[in-house]
């Protein structure tokens, strides 16, 4: 779907708390961790070839891959709808190479190990990152305001995290909706014009195994009986691009799985390679599920692709088991808004109201994802917003400024410049676009009514 390091949040591992530590770096964390490698201080953990303990690259992989891949992909073949047959695969294509040149050694990484070796430090995460990345820009008044960058990082992995827990409310209550209908009520290949991308986040470290299997299902489905396409618009409305935009951004930003892989590499010197070819797999898997899943269902394609499943028993078992990982999804996902909040409101406290105020506070945010799904019935707009927010902002319009504050005063070639100016440039026209989009069909009187896929139930 890490305060300082986007969580693993679009997948994850089965067994790997350990990335935890990475995720959410505070400075007692960090103290402890940097105490406990004492013999990685003398040089950076992202360019030593010595580790004795660490993943290989073939876990690399699988990590990353999971990292990438998760439920957010059952949104797709609406995304693909929103731009055109045409212009969406070509679309998913641009947005899994400029995330990855962001998520590359030359951007993201490159920063990280730059820092891990003038500072003599183990480790760096995305938040510690941006913090000393401003610190070494040429303007005095970005450094004096360094310690903003951490909380800028922080503030929109919050509203990441959270707005996937919103998901993952509606996602049970649609999904389970059908599973316990008699007659599977809301399944088919039916499906309404009104309906909206909707990107759910990904699948839990214990039940990720599920996935490939509920795909393979789900893509048996979509490939059998597949409609003549010479009647599908090459391009769509440009009004819904933006919509596309936010939810392809969404399945795509994974940048914090990025730095804690890195670090747990044996020999991080083959991460590069590794990451390029993880995202290839990625991208591919998108843009194939993507058009399929717009190919068979055409108009009638609805927020999740498991809503267009018939109603037959391997269908519905598949449902059942993306919700058995949903589910459980839920409290990892979290771990992530709660690492941030509780400790800023623990410290304003006594000892003696810490647990209260502790467990208060998981409890108001639990019910605020749930009050957001249920007053929301566009939920799948408001994770296109999401999409459109934060995912931009750390995926795109970050790393590139990133790039610049820490290398500039070292000297950049102007192509360099140029090429990250223009992909923050990007970054922000898709946030203002997909924003204003995404707030325009959601204050839109009437819509909502019409939606099938909803938690607001129509008598």
């Amino acid at each position: 779907m890490a305060p300082a390091a986007m969580p693993m949040t679009k997948g994850g591992s089965q067994g790997s708390a350990t990335f935890k530590l990475d995720l959410v770096s505070s400075p007692k964390i960090t103290k402890k961790r940097q105490n406990k490698e004492p013999s990685l201080l003398n040089g950076n953990s992202s360019a030593s070839s010595k580790k004795t303990k660490g993943i290989t690259a073939f876990q690399t992989l699988i990590h990353l891959v999971k990292g990438n891949m998760g439920t957010g992909i059952l949104g797709l073949p609406l995304a693909v709808k929103n731009a055109g047959i045409l212009m969406g695969p070509l679309s998913l294509l641009m947005m899994g190479l400029i995330p990855c040149h962001c998520m590359h050694i030359l951007i993201l990484v490159r920063c990280a190990q730059h820092f891990c070796r003038r500072l003599n430090k183990p480790f760096m995460d995305y938040g510690d990152t941006v913090m000393h990345g401003l610190e070494a820009s040429p303007s005095t008044w970005l450094q004096s305001h360094a310690h903003w960058g951490r909380h800028i990082v922080s503030f929109f992995l919050i509203i990441t995290q959270l707005g996937f827990c919103c998901v993952y409310v509606v996602f049970l209550a649609d999904n389970l909706k059908q599973v316990c209908s008699p007659r599977g009520e809301g399944s088919g290949r039916e499906g309404g014009r009104g309906e909206r991308s909707f990107s759910p986040s990904r699948l839990p470290h214990t039940f990720l195994h599920l996935s490939p299997s509920g795909l393979i299902v789900i893509e048996q489905e979509r490939s059998t009986g597949i409609p003549d396409p010479s009647q599908l618009p090459l391009v769509a409305n440009w009004k819904t691009y933006p919509l596309f935009f936010g939810t392809a951004i969404f399945s795509f930003e994974s940048i914090g799985v990025v730095l804690p892989l890195e670090n747990k590499m044996k020999d991080p010197r083959h991460f590069p390679a590794i990451l390029s070819l993880g995202m290839f797999i990625v991208t591919a898997l998108y843009i194939t599920v993507g058009a399929l899943g717009y190919l068979r269902f055409e108009d009638g394609i609805k927020a999740s692709i498991t809503l267009n499943l018939p109603n037959c028993w391997l269908y519905q078992l598949v449902k059942v088991l993306y919700i058995m990982g949903i589910l459980c999804t839920y409290a990892l996902q979290f771990y992530v808004p709660a690492e941030i909040i509780i400790p800023v409101a623990v410290s304003r406290v006594s000892k003696h109201w810490t647990l209260s105020v502790d467990l208060s506070t998981r409890l108001a945010m639990v019910c605020l994802t749930c009050m957001l799904a249920i007053l929301i019935p566009r939920l799948d707009l408001v994770i296109s917003l999401v999409g459109s927010v934060s995912s931009s902002a750390l995926a795109l319009i970050i790393p590139p400024l990133l790039e610049i504050t820490t290398f500039y005063s070292e000297g950049m070639s102007p192509l360099t410049i140029l090429k990250d100016a223009l992909i923050s440039i990007l970054g922000f026209v898709g946030f203002v676009a997909g924003t204003y989009q995404t707030l325009n069909e959601l204050i839109k009187p009437g819509d909502f009514l019409s939606l099938s896929n909803s938690t607001t139930f129509i008598q």
